[in-house]
Order: C-alpha cells, then structure tokens, then sequence
C-alpha cells in the first residue's frame, strides 16, 4: 500500500449494563471492503451465539439474516454502523466506521536517523507520570 486506502475501522466494546463501568475495548480490525467489515461482526455472532441466551441468541441471527444487508448498504453508503446485543448484564457492541488507512514507511533501503538505534522497549507498563 503506498498511498492513503478507504476502508472500514471496526471494533467491538463490551461494558455493564448495570454497573457504572467504562466499556472496555476487546478487539478491533480494519477492513478494507463492507463485505470484509460485516463479516467481521457475523463470525463473531456466529461464534457466540451458542452461548447466548435463547432470545439475544435470535437477535444475533435476525442481525445475521436481516440486519446484515442493511448493515452492508449503509457501510456502501460510507456510513457508520453499529450492532449490539445485551446478555445478561453485559453490552456487546460492535462498531463499523468509514477510515481512510494511510500508508507507513517502509524501512528498507532508507536511511534510518541514529536516534532509531537508540529505542529501547519499555519493559515496565507506564505509572502515567513521567520521570525525570
């Protein structure tokens, strides 16, 4: 890829319904088509939905046979979509949005600056202040 690609951002969230908890981020994917955006989402619902309870179970498959295709022309349309399911007290949320992925440097054949050969990983997760 050597110049700016339109594709989709996708992400699914999870939080509780009940409790004053900030949703959590648990995966994300960048399609570069709608039908590879939606069927993201659709193999996750195809994963879960055995496991889910009878009724949000059916939502999951009505999205999958119905909600898909609406899903699929609004994403054609360049706009957002979103899909959610609540079991029990947990909401799963998936997000699909139009992105245009720009495209990284590659590395070889190029000069490198001599401050690249002077990274070192953190191997400590950050307390958030920084040190002097």
């Amino acid at each position: 890829m050597d110049k700016p690609q339109r594709g989709y951002w996708c992400e699914c969230w999870t939080e509780g319904v009940t409790a004053e908890t900030r949703p959590v981020l648990r995966a994300s994917f960048d399609a570069y088509s709608a039908a590879q955006a939606d069927r993201w989402v659709a193999v996750a619902l195809r994963t879960i939905s055995p496991a889910l309870d009878p009724d949000v179970s059916e939502e999951a498959w009505e999205w999958l046979y119905d909600g898909r295709i609406a899903t699929r022309r609004a994403l054609l349309r360049a706009e957002p979509c979103t899909v959610s399911l609540t079991q029990a007290s947990t909401r799963i949320t998936w997000t699909i949005r139009p992105a245009i992925f720009l495209p990284l440097a590659h590395r070889q054949g190029l000069d490198i600056p001599a401050c690249a050969h002077q990274f070192k990983p953190r191997t400590e997760p950050s307390t958030g202040t920084a040190s002097q």
